[in-house]
């Protein structure tokens, strides 16, 4: 499978990326935390590791490190507003729980 933006989010990062006058795209991946055991991290990034797979999708390049890509694999990252929030959303199909807090989550 792959990775993906929805055209909301692509449209978010170009606009970022373009008021910060550099960066490649966007790095995605997976760290320990929480109560359900795994967090989402998202960072801008101007050069890509070694180790990176990428993908590029609506225009926009995404990068994720391998041990990641297993617990990523098929999402879609998306922008979304709801009420006063907005921000961005990890839509994971291999995301089986989430803790209480929506803080972390469980494959």
């Amino acid at each position: 499978m792959a990775l993906a933006l929805t055209p909301a989010a692509a449209k978010h990062v170009t606009k970022y990326l373009a008021k910060r006058g550099k960066g490649l795209g966007v790095r995605l991946g997976v760290k320990t935390t929480g109560c359900s055991g795994l967090a989402y991290k998202l960072e801008y990034v101007d050069e890509h590791a070694p180790e990176d797979l990428l993908f590029d999708t609506e225009g926009v390049k995404l990068m994720i490190d391998p041990k990641s890509f297993a617990y990523l694999d098929g999402t879609t990252l998306d922008y979304v507003r709801e009420g006063l929030n907005e921000g961005f959303k990890f839509n994971n199909p291999n995301e089986r729980d989430r803790c209480g807090c929506g803080e972390s989550f469980r494959v």
